[in-house]
């Protein structure tokens, strides 16, 4: 690695131990290469940009990094968990679940299939034809992330991904390997328990999906759940005392609470004004809260449930859940506010690091042999490209870990945005870097490492480095 920068090269030394030396070489080659790569992402791409020993052997071995080599994504993960948890102050650690659509086509790919498109499809607000629903094809991806906060603005924060599961359709699955995207986000939630210490404690936030009986009754009372509430909710009270010598069976819940819908139509109970710093500003709301059982959802699992109501009433009322009674409605709101992030999350890796870009996993008729009758549907060869998807998703959000790690350490915030102030002084409220930001102040690192190595280059190195800040608009 003698062309890769020094504050490069002990990152990826964290990552040694999981790879043979020869997929070390690959990871450091088409990682440099995936950071480096501007336009469209390919692998052909990421070997042309990237450095190391890697770049040069034949293409065919750096294909089969994703292929055929055997290290496993969840490995990575957990030192992955175990770089970001240091960064997290207190002993709370905010983990945060989602789903994403990462759009593929071609019948012959492994794991595609027909899954429902968030980004396309309306909430029929505003429209004469009501709530609208799209499909698409592709692959549907279930993340686990962590929530870590800025150096440079404790109050904001970006999702950090770190566990990763693949969602087959009931369709196009065979019956034993099945599991819904809840039972998937339950089992990685299991796994973060498993890996934190003893000293800190898990805080999930998810939406409406995974607010459901199928996580909540799975996960340990170890972690507390922040979630949205349907407004027709059945909320109940505690059971009452139970006298000595009674006999039967003990009742599970006592009576009926108001729902949320009920509990903010009822005037008899006043509601509460409070001004809120979510989505990293002050917000001015109205809540109503009670405790009491959500017990189709979480059993006997006492629970505090909010309602809440915009003063100006351009957003309807909602309801929220914790599975934390004592958690008080300002961190409650916090930590869902929290979920954002990995909505912002995904939007980066899609648009800046090319997650749907990369054309493997695919299977092709050999050569010489006659093509099948064309017929509707995904038509994947058995097992081919099945490794080559379950590593792809997993690298690319790896390195955009990666990036927001040397960032937090090496990057200089007020340096960026003052160049990106000077580029375009018409982003005037521009006050903090974007991950977009990060990105070219990691491509730049990269490339002043990569002129450095050129003995040829070192009388005009400071000349072309000077150009890079220009040069990186176009990327």
């Amino acid at each position: 690695m003698s062309t890769v920068p020094s504050t490069f090269q002990a990152l990826f030394l964290q990552f040694a131990p999981f790879f043979t030396f020869a997929s070390f070489q690959n990871f450091v080659t088409l990682t440099t290469g995936w950071i480096l790569c501007t336009g469209r992402h390919t692998i052909s791409r990421a070997i042309q940009f990237g450095m190391g020993s890697a770049r040069d052997k034949h293409h065919s071995a750096l294909y089969r990094f994703f292929s055929r080599a055997v290290w496993i994504p969840e490995h990575l993960g957990r030192r992955l968990f175990q770089l970001v948890l240091p960064l997290i102050p207190g002993n709370v650690v905010t983990a945060l679940i989602d789903d994403t659509l990462c759009h593929r086509s071609g019948p012959h790919l492994w794991g595609g299939g027909m899954h429902y498109d968030a980004a396309r499809s309306t909430y029929g607000r505003g429209t004469s034809a009501g709530r609208k629903m799209f499909f698409a094809f592709g692959h549907n991806w279930v993340i686990l992330s962590l929530w870590v906060p800025m150096p440079w603005n404790p109050r904001r924060g970006l999702a950090v991904p770190v566990l990763f599961r693949l969602y087959r359709s009931k369709k196009r699955c065979p019956a034993e390997d099945y599991k819904k995207r809840t039972e998937l986000a339950a089992e990685m939630v299991r796994i973060v328990v498993s890996w934190l210490p003893k000293d800190k404690e898990l805080r999930l936030a998810a939406d409406s999906e995974y607010a459901c009986q199928t996580l909540l009754s799975d996960v340990s009372e170890q972690v507390e759940f922040v979630g949205p509430m349907p407004m027709d909710a059945a909320f109940y009270a505690p059971p009452g005392l139970v006298q000595p010598g009674t006999r039967g069976r003990h009742p599970m819940k006592g009576k009926r609470l108001p729902s949320p819908q009920e509990l903010a139509n009822d005037e008899s109970v006043r509601w509460r004004h409070l001004t809120l710093p979510i989505y990293g500003r002050e917000v001015s709301v109205m809540v109503k809260t009670q405790v009491g059982l959500w017990y189709h959802v979480t059993g006997s699992r006492l629970v505090r449930m909010i309602v809440t109501r915009d003063p100006s009433g351009r957003i309807e009322d909602r309801s929220y859940v914790s599975t934390n009674p004592h958690l008080p409605i300002e961190e409650i709101a916090q930590t869902f506010s929290r979920r954002w992030a990995q909505e912002v999350m995904h939007r980066d890796v899609k648009q800046s690091l090319g997650l749907e870009e990369p054309q493997n996993g695919w299977w092709r008729r050999p050569s010489g042999t006659r093509a099948r009758k064309k017929r509707p549907g995904p038509q994947p060869h058995a097992h081919r490209g099945e490794k080559a998807v379950r590593h792809m998703v997993p690298f690319i959000f790896l390195v955009y870990t990666l990036i927001v790690l040397w960032y937090f350490k090496h990057g200089s915030a007020q340096k960026d945005v003052k160049r990106v102030r000077k580029a375009a002084p018409w982003y005037r409220h521009k006050q903090e870097p974007s991950f977009q930001d990060m990105l070219k102040a990691a491509r730049l690192e990269l490339w002043r490492g990569r002129i450095s190595a050129n003995p040829l280059l070192k009388r005009v190195g400071g000349k072309i480095a000077a150009l890079f800040p220009l040069w990186l608009l176009t990327g």
